[in-house]
């Protein structure tokens, strides 16, 4: 089994940051496609738990909350009865940013319902410090 070094998992990581594709990415360092997405994964799973832990008790002035439109798989209108509607289909990423310091204290990938919303704000007061 072959394991990627730090630098190589540094190299990989970069790129992806500057928005390269996972293909070019595999191109310019040699690394399978498979191995780049579970480095993702792995490393974004650890960077949601830094986060979770650390950004508690935060006193922001202003908050502003907004969702972002994207689609899993395919498009809403394209989904067909036997698809899983909750993964595939129209998905939104709600965002929290406090607006002076541009800071992200939560996000929530979902579809845009009152569930989610609820879970959305409710992690949002959970990490502000009302004063």
């Amino acid at each position: 089994m072959n394991v990627l070094s730090l630098e190589q998992k540094v190299v990989v990581l970069s790129a992806m940051v500057e928005g390269n594709s996972i293909r070019s990415v595999e191109r310019m360092t040699g690394v399978h496609r498979d191995t780049i997405m579970r480095l993702v994964v792995s490393v974004g799973r650890k960077c949601a738990d830094l986060m979770d832990a650390r950004l508690r008790g935060l006193r922001c002035r202003q908050i502003q909350a907004d969702e972002i439109w994207t689609y899993v798989g395919k498009k809403e209108k394209r989904v067909r009865y036997d698809d899983d509607a909750s993964e595939v289909g129209d998905q939104y990423v709600f965002v929290a940013m406090d607006s002076e310091t541009k800071l992200v204290p939560c996000f929530r990938v979902g579809k845009r319902d009152s569930v989610n919303a609820w879970f959305f704000m409710q992690d949002l007061q959970e990490r502000i410090e009302l004063e």
